[in-house]
């Protein structure tokens, strides 16, 4: 198993603090990867670990060597559940290791780039059926990862939307702007 660290790039960061956030943001990514490759070496999964710091974040990518990732889609998992488990597994071992509460956003194989493409073309589709029938559209319940996604799309398309519900039932309620 080959871990690769990438240049770690940083953008707008949302946080003042500046080359601080930075470094903790950085020390966050290393930490992460460490974990993830004692993972991978227990699993006897390969994949190659990319770590990019950008807008406050830290973003961790598995991706295959070789270009077989069926060793990887295990760790993705029915809808993401696995992979879901595994970044707040992550989370833990930097929280663990750094005393530092970790926001960072694991992906594996590009199934949150996938995913996140797809829940775009799901919020253009609700924002089209709402003006239709200007009626509100609720969707399927999804992480809250997930609905962040579909907020930021279906404001981005001039219409409104909330959660609504609770647990593995909150979804988004697509609706017209008040007039």
């Amino acid at each position: 198993m080959s871990t690769e660290h990438v240049d770690e790039t940083v953008e707008e960061l949302s946080e003042p603090a500046g080359n601080g956030a930075v470094n903790r943001l950085e020390e966050e990514g290393d930490v992460a990867a460490d974990y993830l490759e004692e993972l991978l070496d227990i699993a006897d999964i390969d994949g190659d670990i990319d770590i990019e710091v950008r807008s406050g974040r830290t973003y961790i990518s598995v991706v295959s060597e070789e270009g077989d990732d069926s060793g990887l889609q295990s760790l993705v998992g029915h809808d993401g559940e696995v992979l879901e488990a595994l970044q707040e597994l992550t989370r833990l071992s930097v929280l663990t290791a750094t005393d530092s509460r970790s926001r960072l956003v694991l992906d594996i194989s590009g199934y949150r780039r996938e995913r996140s493409e797809e829940l775009h073309r799901i919020a253009e589709d609700a924002v089209s059926r709402a003006k239709t029938s200007g009626k509100d559209i609720a969707l399927a319940p999804m992480s809250a990862y997930e609905r962040k996604i579909v907020h930021d799309a279906v404001a981005e398309l001039g219409l409104v939307s909330e959660s609504e519900g609770e647990g593995a039932g909150r979804h988004i309620v697509v609706s017209l702007p008040d007039a």
